[in-house]
């Protein structure tokens, strides 16, 4: 019973630290896409979004790997590249839904950040639990 009560307050503390990261990632990924949108004047949301992944998508391993699992000590490389293999497809996936919404159907880009973003949040929580940081 106590062993129950620790796994499920474990769980909880690490779901919390999963959506203090994501929201920090999501901040870092939106503030790069707005700056490629506002400032760099690039004209196509769903090209600006392309490149703001990255920079979200770096964020997001690095507070996965100190912070959400805390898998310090494990291989950097084989997480980053199931990493990888779990985001590249996430990021795609984010990048169509918001040229379909801004782009093509010429909807506010931030409304269609944050519903791709809840996508992604939901599909990176699982990638990452079960395929990336999952203890060896």
């Amino acid at each position: 019973m106590i062993l129950q009560f620790r796994s499920s307050v474990s769980r909880v503390a690490e779901i919390a630290r999963f959506l203090v990261n994501g929201l920090a990632a999501a901040a870092v990924h939106y503030l790069v896409l707005t700056i490629n949108l506002k400032l760099l004047g690039i004209p196509s949301a769903g090209v600006a979004n392309f490149i703001a992944a990255w920079f979200g998508i770096t964020a997001s391993f690095l507070g996965n790997r100190y912070f959400v699992f805390r898998q310090r000590n494990a291989p950097w490389r084989s997480q980053v590249g199931r990493f990888l293999a779990v985001y590249l497809p996430i990021a795609c996936l984010h990048g169509l839904m918001l040229f379909a919404w801004t782009d093509v159907f010429h909807f506010n880009y931030t409304v269609g950040f944050l519903i791709a973003t809840t996508i992604q949040t939901v599909l990176s929580y699982l990638g990452n639990k079960l395929l990336v940081f999952s203890a060896p």
